[in-house]
């Protein structure tokens, strides 16, 4: 029995020992394998074990273990093994594959005798790293040792090409490689074919296409890519559809590609088919794939959808996501959501980048939204955006629509290099502020300083001359805009010298010009010519400016409500009520005006009249007060503003209730005295309000900026900043 236990006891110990010995044969087997080969080929049989030492290389490139291939080499160099240019090949491999270009570089330099593996692995791995000037010049280089040219050549010195935008190459590549016989070939195609849409040039892209026989995923790809890259998503969404139709095997690459085409021609019903075939074919889960998905849905205004595959991609949450989805709240209007998407992103330990930011800061911009504004320019200095120029424009655009043009003016010339984007954004900035002036001299500026200008330019600068009643200015910015500028005027242009010549009383020239235009003019332009009527009191003009106008926007109430204003100034009361009762028996709605401030990071909004707010009896008390020290400054009612027939005591009061006096009194009553009032408007600012707040601005001593649906008003001690001319 005893000998039965020891002989028991003695097995286990050896199966232990058997299983320690297994683990560290699984554990160091590569080590022993590659010491093995190693003696191996430092022994007699050198060259017949030279294979054995190169399938090993090329397994520490395919698995990028290049501490184990520099291991490898430094024993063979230890042991005085001189490598043979077949082994060095897949040294230079795997160097360049593991990103130490550096070794594969000394090595081919100190190659003895090279063959066409050796250069086109330089070439290669010159591509692969991203020196592209280099794989094109040793590609070069290999053609003058006179070696035979390989597609593989051939296809990363393309690669580069595509890379470096070098087109001029790459049309000799192409010249070439149908000198080698590759002009068809499959791989070659697909590279040349994404070389030329990579260089804009899509209709050779086009040629080649159709020249390969054989097309694989790869070419197709390419081609979708190509399509969507360079503006052509029609063509790309047709190209997919062919893909379909040829049996073509589809992946996330060109399903990201196809979404992105469905999202630019708001082909929204094709990309929710796109998003079937994802799920079908199980890549609903693909990080990219995701992204592109909730960047369609976004920019469709599905948010609903876009948030729902925001959630279910819960696990592979990219800043590429995270902006997608803020974007398309920005888009929708739905800010606070696209907030606290942004806090969301803070709080996963997620860096926003500039494209985050712009979106954010555009937002409020629209909003003019300044704390908001404020807090997220100090977080695009912690995260060392201020020199991107793109979010710099954006932040010059935010403050300009803040009123605060200064803080704009002061972030541009802060700006390195501002290319066309940051001074539209500066033109912009002057426009709405009505400086015209200003806005003339930043173009000349522009223009000196070999920045050409676009169509957005003058449209800010024909507002700008508009809004500052610089009439000859704009005139011949308009027409010199194709001449000197290379510029063709658009619709949007031809409404803004409607603007200028309206605004400027010019009737008779402005109805001259709207006869000889090549287009019929927009709502814009009508609304400004008959705005203009209304201010002249011009009734047949207005009349027909009006029927236009309501012909563009039969649902618009504003061209009736003008008409009625044009007549009530000619007391004409029977006339009145008759456009009044049209408004009422077509259903048409009168955009009823609102006036906001932003206090404490809460935005406080105010109607004509309004009784809503917790404050109520304060704002009306400081109203009143104000009424009386204004009408001793000096202020009188101009009770005739109001198109309805009742006693001036009445209109008085409406008038003294407008939406933007009542939201100044709640600023006055809550705002730090040191601090501008800035009030947003959705409709323009009424004559009468305007000449009060002169009168406010002056007997409070405070800074009153008025944003109205036009432009912006600088109200201080008791002048305006538009000259009142606006």
């Amino acid at each position: 029995m005893q000998k039965s236990n020891e002989a028991l006891q003695t097995l286990l110990a050896s199966k232990l020992i058997l299983s320690f010995f297994y683990i560290l044969l699984v554990v160091y087997s590569d080590e022993f394998m590659s010491s093995q080969i190693v003696n191996a080929v430092l022994s007699r049989n050198k060259l017949k074990n030279s294979g054995a030492v190169a399938d090993l290389v090329q397994s520490y490139a395919q698995t990028r273990e290049l501490n184990k291939g520099k291991q490898l080499h430094a024993q063979l160099i230890r042991g005085g093994y001189p490598l043979c240019t077949f082994v060095t090949n897949h040294f230079i491999n795997m160097y360049s594959k593991c990103g130490e270009l550096g070794y594969a570089v000394k090595l081919f330099d100190k190659m003895d005798q090279r063959n066409v593996v050796s250069w086109t692995s330089m070439v290669t791995g010159f591509s692969q790293n991203f020196r592209f000037q280099e794989a094109l010049n040793t590609f070069c280089q290999m053609r003058i040792a006179g070696e035979i040219l390989t597609q593989f050549a051939f296809s990363s010195v393309l690669r580069a090409c595509a890379s470096l935008g070098s087109i001029d190459f790459g049309k000799q590549m192409h010249c070439l490689a149908v000198k080698c016989g590759f002009g068809n070939e499959l791989f070659v195609g697909s590279n040349l074919a994404d070389m030329y849409s990579k260089c804009g040039v899509m209709p050779d892209a086009c040629k080649v296409f159709d020249e390969v026989p054989c097309k694989d995923e790869v070419l197709w790809t390419s081609m979708i890519d190509g399509y969507v890259k360079n503006g052509d998503f029609e063509k790309a969404l047709i190209a997919y559809k062919k893909m379909i139709n040829d049996g073509i095997f589809i992946d996330q690459h060109v399903l990201c590609s196809t979404l992105s085409a469905c999202s630019a021609v708001k082909d929204f019903n094709f990309g929710k088919s796109l998003h079937s075939t994802i799920v079908k074919l199980g890549f609903e889960f693909e990080p990219f794939v995701g992204n592109a998905l909730t960047d369609m849905y976004s920019k469709s205004g599905d948010m609903g959808s876009a948030s729902n595959v925001f959630q279910i991609d819960s696990g592979f949450r990219n800043i590429v996501s995270y902006t997608a989805l803020i974007d398309g709240y920005v888009e929708t209007g739905q800010i606070e959501e696209a907030f606290s998407a942004f806090v969301d992103l803070l709080r996963q330990g997620i860096e926003p980048n500039e494209f985050t930011f712009s979106s954010l800061i555009k937002a409020c911009a629209n909003r003019a939204a300044l704390e908001h504004g404020s807090q997220l320019h100090g977080q695009v200095v912690k995260f060392n955006f201020v020199s991107d120029t793109f979010v710099s424009s954006t932040l010059v655009d935010m403050y300009g629509k803040c009123g605060l043009f200064d803080h704009s003016v002061q972030l541009f010339y802060e700006i390195g290099n501002p290319n066309e984007i940051a001074w539209n954004s500066l033109l912009g900035v002057f426009a709405q502020n009505g400086l015209g002036r200003n806005a003339i001299e930043t173009f000349n500026l522009m223009i000196h300083r070999g920045v050409k200008p676009n169509a957005i330019t003058f449209v800010s600068l024909l507002i700008g001359c508009s809004h500052s009643g610089l009439v000859e200015e704009g005139l011949n910015y308009f027409y010199s805009m194709d001449k000197l500028y290379g510029v063709a005027p658009r619709e949007e242009h031809y409404s803004c010298i409607i603007d200028l010549l309206s605004r400027a009383g010019k009737l008779k020239e402005a109805e001259d010009f709207i006869n000889n235009m090549p287009y019929e003019p927009n709502a814009f332009g009508w609304c400004s010519f008959l705005g203009a009527c209304k201010i002249h009191g011009d009734k047949e003009r207005g009349k027909l400016a009006a029927e236009k106008l309501m012909k563009l926007e039969p649902e618009n109430s504003g061209a009736h409500v003008l008409l009625s204003n044009i007549y009530a100034k000619e007391r004409q009361w029977e006339d009145v009520r008759s456009l009044r009762k049209m408004i009422r028996d077509g259903n048409m709605k009168k955009l009823p005006g609102y006036s906001w401030v932003e206090i404490g990071n809460k935005i406080h909004i105010f109607g004509a009249e309004d009784c809503s707010h917790p404050q109520q009896k304060e704002i009306y008390e400081k109203l009143d007060s104000l009424l009386d020290e204004i009408k001793r400054a000096g202020y009188v009612p101009q009770t005739k503003l109001i198109p309805l027939d009742m006693d001036d005591v009445t209109k008085e009061k409406l008038l003294h209730h407008h939406s933007e006096r009542i939201a100044v009194a709640y600023s006055l009553i809550n705002m730090p005295t040191g601090k501008p009032i800035i009030v947003k408007k959705n409709l323009r600012i009424c004559t009468d309000c305007h000449s009060a707040i002169k009168y406010i601005s002056k007997v409070t001593g405070r800074n009153i900026i008025i944003r109205d649906n036009i432009r912006f008003h600088h109200f201080s001690n008791g002048l305006c900043s538009c000259g009142d001319y606006w």
